[in-house]
């Protein structure tokens, strides 16, 4: 809802500019001999169009490199979070295989034998 109220007041001053601008005008581009011939609301409109287009078009290209950069350490950061990941299921078993050997150690002193429950 605020979004119309705020594009609502461009859209409406837009289609006035077009209804109140048709007089025909002549667009020429000087390197070559061509005239267009279109009404003036038409001409403004789209050479802002074509302006806005390349200047969205500059600021993508701007952000280009910063981009890159976010990609590179998104990369570093999940290559980081596997090796991470391995090493804590390497320390998980090491942690297991020492707690095994000093309850079978413990055990094996008195002469009971350690039941362990398989998680």
């Amino acid at each position: 809802m605020l979004r119309w109220l705020l594009i609502a007041p461009l859209l409406i001053v837009l289609i006035l500019f077009a209804v109140s601008n048709q007089q025909p005008v002549g667009v020429s581009l000087w390197p070559f001999d061509l005239t267009w011939q279109a009404p003036l609301a038409t001409v403004v409109l789209l050479f802002a169009a074509v302006a806005f287009l390349l200047g969205a078009f500059v600021s993508w290209a701007a952000g280009a490199p910063a981009r890159r950069r976010a990609r590179a350490r998104i990369r570093e950061g999940e290559a980081a979070q596997a090796e991470l990941n391995t090493l804590r299921a390497r320390e998980a078993k090491r942690v297991e295989a020492e707690t095994v050997a000093r309850d079978e150690a413990m055990y094996a002193d008195n002469g009971s034998r350690a039941v362990r429950l398989a998680s």
